[in-house]
């Protein structure tokens, strides 16, 4: 098993939705984020220069889920992965991203998709 950078319950507001009052009103999400790294490089350190810094990457999150309009919570979730994956040191992310209250007698609905570094091939 890799190792793994875990950011639990993180709870942020975004207009995402069809409807039209998804498209006006902020809405809650809720996300779970792993990132998988060789954490051994930071542990022999102790230096956070040879760490994924995770504060970094979960405000990062926060601006881009604030500041996102998207319809779905797939695209939603894929631009998470994406911007995770921007740190070359993390392998792979599972983002599990939740959007509470969006059915009728359910407590939330959400996906979970785990990408990598080949799924976002930049050139």
């Amino acid at each position: 098993m890799p190792d793994r950078i875990e950011i639990r319950d993180l709870l942020l507001r975004a207009i995402i939705g069809i409807n039209a009052d998804e498209r006006i009103n902020r809405q809650d999400v809720l996300l779970n984020i792993e990132l998988d790294t060789d954490l051994r490089p930071a542990a022999r350190s102790d230096d956070i220069r040879d760490a994924v810094n995770y504060r970094t990457i979960a405000k990062d999150v926060i601006d881009l889920v604030e500041g996102s309009q998207f319809q779905l919570v797939e695209a939603l979730a894929e631009a998470v992965a994406a911007l995770c994956l921007r740190d070359a040191r993390v392998t792979r992310v599972r983002v599990s991203l939740q959007k509470p209250g969006a059915l009728r007698f359910a407590a939330s609905v959400g996906v979970t998709i785990e990408r990598t570094q080949a799924d976002f091939v930049r050139t």
